[in-house]
């Protein structure tokens, strides 16, 4: 287990690249480290590494104190964003280069290098130099020099990040079924949300160097902590719509929103009765009516896509955009195409499925309160 405690890096008084962060990496787990660029997840792994001296706060391995330990005393393997291969030697002696560090003997570290050769399905390529390779397959072999030397931590900073798309996929998920089969604790960094969602058992997102939600993959999807996060998460965005909560906390209001506040917000709303609040939620977990029901919302329609698998019917409610995603259907899609061009054209949205309320002011899931 990895434990991080009140981490702090300053480089100046102006410049705080992380700011007091606690996390806990349980053995065996992946975790992922999100966010945007400058948020500090690259500061937080190499302070993990060593390659960084944290202005103050404690990093533990176990029970162990590593914090001011050297990267070589800290058994630790690293895969970077730039592949890092010697040019000149061979891939086995690339795979090798960390174990003949150690002392071992030629016989025995070629052994090992063949053995997770095999596991990363590159035996063929060990005679070659990196030029000789694709970018995919010298990111393999990067993956194997990390590997080789049996870390008791993996630390991968972006290291899909010069891969094209196909290749991305591939890695990604090399990637996930070689922790699996090693049970290496795992932490990566990335800005994808979505490589972070395919991969990781929990993901920490930050922003100005501070955590604002440490969570798996479906809880910070469905359920965000706070604007930040929901806005970061997921694609196609989240919807937000503007409205308010009544004084009494017990109903959501606003132009074309009159919805009474679920059972399991209720607390949260008492809290932030009266207040300007956004509704989030996600465009497959709404429906579109034609007519008015209880617990709709009205929206002036218009843009009718169709997508293929799905229409995507976008439209204001009040002042807020709006896209909900819908089974296809060409009949619908008639249909909604002919309501956008009438006089009155106004469909009506209803809930399906899990959805926020944000106060305004301050970002917070008033959901989450309790």
């Amino acid at each position: 287990m990895i434990r991080i405690e009140k981490l702090r890096k300053a480089y100046d008084s102006k410049t705080v690249a992380l700011d007091s962060i606690d996390l806990t990496f349980e053995d065996s787990s992946f975790v992922a480290l999100l966010g945007p660029s400058g948020c500090g997840k690259t500061t937080t792994l190499n302070c993990i590494a060593g390659l960084l001296e944290p202005t103050s706060g404690k990093i533990y391995f176990g029970d162990k104190d590593v914090t001011m330990l050297q990267p070589k005393d800290r058994n630790i393997g690293m895969v970077f964003q730039s592949y890092a291969l010697y040019p000149h030697l061979k891939v086995i002696d690339n795979i090798a280069f960390p174990l003949k560090q150690k002392g071992m003997g030629k016989e025995e570290r070629y052994a090992k290098v063949r053995e997770i050769a095999k596991m990363m399905q590159i035996e063929a390529l060990l005679d070659r130099k990196p030029g000789q390779l694709s970018g995919g397959q010298q990111q393999r072999v990067s993956m194997a020099r990390a590997l080789v030397k049996e870390p008791e931590v993996l630390l991968l900073d972006e290291p899909m990040s010069n891969l094209d798309a196909r290749l991305k996929i591939e890695i990604r998920d090399e990637i996930r079924r070689l922790q699996q089969e090693t049970g290496i604790t795992s932490i990566i960094v990335t800005h994808d949300q979505e490589e972070a969602m395919a991969i990781a058992d929990k993901i920490a997102i930050l922003d100005n160097g501070r955590i604002q939600q440490y969570d798996t993959p479906e809880r910070l999807y469905h359920y965000p902590a706070n604007l930040f996060v929901a806005k970061f998460m997921g694609n196609p965005p989240m919807n937000f719509i503007d409205a308010a909560l009544t004084a009494d906390g017990t109903h959501i209001v606003g132009a074309g929103v009159d919805l009474m506040v679920p059972e399991h917000m209720s607390a949260g709303a008492k809290k932030f009765a009266g207040k300007a609040i956004k509704i989030g939620v996600r465009s497959h977990l709404i429906a579109v009516e034609t007519e008015k029901q209880p617990q709709t919302m009205e929206m002036r329609l218009q843009i009718v896509e169709n997508l293929g698998k799905e229409l995507l019917v976008s439209g204001m409610v009040g002042e807020s955009f709006v896209r909900v995603t819908v089974p296809e259907s060409h009949e619908m899609y008639v249909c909604y195409r002919q309501i956008a061009k009438s006089d009155k054209p106004y469909v009506y949205l209803r809930m399906t499925g899990v959805y926020n309320i944000f106060d305004s002011e301050t970002g917070v899931n008033i959901g989450l309160e309790k």
